[in-house]
């Protein structure tokens, strides 16, 4: 499905602002695995994911996909293989463009960039039908523009657009920092039943470690671009935020402070 091996990604090098971002990393995802993934900031892992969609080249190393080897494909040529909501609720959505035009770009991902010819009907009726299972309402306001909706509200949109064609891998990069307690609670609870309907293979980012241990059958923890710390789905289980503090303080130079991992 995913293996990412012996991946390397420094910035500035040769400067006095170098910094190992990835170092000579791997990690393997199967069908259907959901991975967390949390460390402090700087640990790498944006820039992970980043990785992966293409925004950023690597030095060294392969990531593949399905098997294929994907390090010289643009980000745009990965998009058929992959889904992605962002921490920013602006970012994973066009704001002047419609719920419905928002929903028809998504629904073509891969494909030939552009609206196209008008919306059938039953086209709609498919993206009504979507938009309900999010139980927001949004399925009657079609027409109305994205950028008026709530940040909430825009999240689980863009979270629905992401699993929309059923991606190989959908990517989440702390898609619920952004949002107030009561609806990074919604998005959470969106999050668990389309990945789990979808059965899609999936690696979220977070700050979070309660959400962390609540979410996927996986967990891992990076520090200073290095995967130091891994949970399989029974040790998972077993994991609680004090443990994961714990196994944090035995990284050499770090201390027992949860500011560290959810700052």
């Amino acid at each position: 499905m995913l293996a990412i091996d012996q991946v390397s990604k420094t910035f500035f090098p040769g400067t006095v602002n170098e910094r190992r971002a990835l170092v000579e990393l791997g990690l393997r995802l199967d069908e259907g695995d959901f991975v967390t993934v949390i460390g402090s900031n700087g640990a790498g892992k944006s820039t992970l994911l980043n990785a992966i969609s293409g925004r950023y080249t690597v030095d060294s190393g392969r990531i593949e996909i399905d098997g294929k080897l994907v390090n010289r494909l643009k980000e745009y040529q990965r998009a058929k293989f992959l889904g992605r909501v962002f921490q920013d609720p602006m970012a994973g959505t066009a704001p002047s463009l419609t719920i419905e035009q928002n929903l028809a770009l998504a629904s073509r991902r891969g494909q030939t960039r552009g609206l196209g010819r008008s919306l059938s009907r039953g086209q709609r009726e498919g993206f009504r039908e979507h938009l309900a299972t999010l139980e927001l309402g949004l399925e009657n306001r079609l027409t109305a523009k994205v950028g008026l909706l709530s940040g909430g509200q825009r999240q689980a949109l863009s979270l629905l657009m992401a699993g929309f064609t059923k991606p190989r891998i959908l990517l989440l990069d702390e898609h619920t920092a952004a949002l107030d307690p009561q609806r990074a609670a919604l998005v959470t609870e969106l999050t668990e039943r389309i990945v789990s309907q979808g059965n899609l293979t999936t690696l979220m980012v977070t700050h979070n470690m309660e959400q962390a241990l609540a979410l996927g059958n996986r967990l891992i923890m990076m520090h200073e671009g290095r995967i130091v710390f891994e949970a399989d789905a029974e040790r998972k289980r077993t994991l609680t935020v004090a443990g994961l503090l714990d196994e944090f303080a035995k990284i050499k130079g770090a201390t027992l402070d949860d500011r560290a991992m959810l700052g």
